[in-house]
């Protein structure tokens, strides 16, 4: 995938990783001492896969023969409202550490910035979290 070229190659967390390729390795390369502070957001992204994992364990632990037509409905609407969401969370992450980490390599003041706003990032993925263990729990 090209740096222009904003359409995701994975889903979801995986987008993320992907997308701070480029500013992991600048910052290994303009700052060697700075390379656990830029693993520290790859960590993060891999959580908004864990939201997903969480709301389908959910879900495949209800099932059973005699499941109502409403209570399917709302475990498609729970899947509907976790996906969409770590897709924005993923988008939001792997914007947010490139761009970070990046800025970090540079002035090391920024890391924790950089951390907070991840968190902000991240929080997208746990609204829809959220939401869908309210559908999926009715």
């Amino acid at each position: 995938m090209s740096e222009s070229n904003n359409r995701p190659d994975a889903p979801r967390a995986a987008y993320g990783t992907v997308k701070s390729r480029a500013g992991i390795a600048a910052m290994s390369v303009m700052r060697p001492e700075l390379i656990m502070k830029s693993i520290v957001p790859v960590v993060l992204a891999g959580i908004i896969a864990i939201y997903g994992l969480v709301v389908a364990v959910l879900i495949a632990s209800s099932l059973n023969d005699d499941i109502s037509l409403y209570r399917s409905s709302l475990q498609l609407s729970a899947g509907l409202r976790v996906g969409p969401s770590g897709l924005a969370a993923g988008f939001a992450v792997g914007i947010v550490r490139n761009a970070g980490v990046r800025a970090t390599a540079q002035q090391p003041r920024l890391f924790m910035g950089m951390i907070l706003t991840l968190i902000f990032a991240e929080v997208l993925g746990l609204y829809g979290l959220i939401v869908a263990l309210i559908h999926s729990t009715e």
